[in-house]
């Protein structure tokens, strides 16, 4: 009895359905055109709206990521041209520094009333208690043990030997070993550089008390010592303070930068002997 109440039941569903449609299908919209054409026309046109847009959000997203991945292609091109640019931009002010130190050092050769040969310095020391340089010039080139070496800026130091034909050690000015007359340019006091293990790496000894020599003084060659030309620049005075002894206690700042030294020339005249081994005999 109820399968029967069932089956009627959903005849009868059925039929409705046919029916409403039925009707829908002869009932014509305001405008002309029939309400079931309207309907599936408005559920349809929904449908597609929804499938666009879907269809439009992937489409986006992709060309979104394609052009997120060619944004990134150009910035890396853009990174390796800026590399390059800064490579070259290094190279170019390396150039640029290297031709300003061959000026100043052909300016020198030309004012240097003394023989001078140019020399390029290819190696250091890592000792710290015996701070040299080598230089590409040696004994086939006229280099001799004690011969002066000077920079644009002032005194480097003295060749020591043995002298390669070819190649030649140069004791720095602030070594610790490393001496050199000196004076005062401003008041000419006399005195003696030596190198010193501090910092500044210089010392000026030997000066009286009475001496006037101020911070800010500049300290040239004396020539006494028969190796550096006289009146070539070696550094600045930093500090100048009264003894406790005879002499004042005087500090030097070098002028040349060894940090940096890559090109020097040799005074190509054999050491004299110094003042005072003369006065002596």
């Amino acid at each position: 009895m109820a399968d029967i109440r069932k089956s009627t039941g959903g005849l009868f569903l059925g039929l409705m359905i046919a029916q409403v449609i039925f009707v829908s299908a002869q009932i014509q919209t305001k405008t002309g055109g029939r309400v079931l054409s309207a309907v599936a026309f408005e559920t349809f046109s929904r449908v597609q709206g929804a499938t666009a847009a879907v269809v439009n959000g992937v489409r986006g997203t992709w060309g979104n990521y394609v052009g997120l991945r060619r944004v990134r292609v150009e910035n890396e091109d853009l990174k390796r041209q800026v590399a390059d640019l800064e490579v070259r931009l290094q190279q170019e002010h390396a150039l640029a520094a290297r031709s300003e130190q061959l000026q100043e050092l052909m300016d020198l050769k030309t004012r240097a009333t003394l023989p001078t040969l140019a020399a390029e310095v290819i190696a250091g020391t890592p000792d710290p208690s015996m701070r040299s340089v080598t230089i590409n010039r040696g004994s086939a080139d006229g280099v001799l043990a004690d011969m002066g070496v000077i920079a644009p800026r002032g005194i480097v130091g003295r060749v020591i030997g043995p002298v390669g034909r070819h190649a030649a050690r140069v004791q720095l000015i602030v070594d610790r070993n490393a001496a050199a007359g000196a004076l005062c340019e401003r008041t000419r006091a006399g005195g003696m550089i030596v190198g010193a293990e501090a910092n500044p790496p210089l010392r000026m000894d030997l000066v009286s008390n009475f001496s006037d020599v101020r911070a800010g003084d500049n300290i040239v060659a004396s020539g006494v010592d028969g190796i550096f030309p006289k009146g070539y620049l070696i550094g600045q005075v930093e500090r100048s303070d009264h003894g406790t002894g005879l002499y004042r206690t005087i500090t030097v700042r070098p002028a040349v930068d060894f940090s940096s030294l890559e090109e020097v020339l040799v005074v190509l005249e054999p050491p004299r002997p110094a003042v005072h081994d003369e006065a002596e005999k």
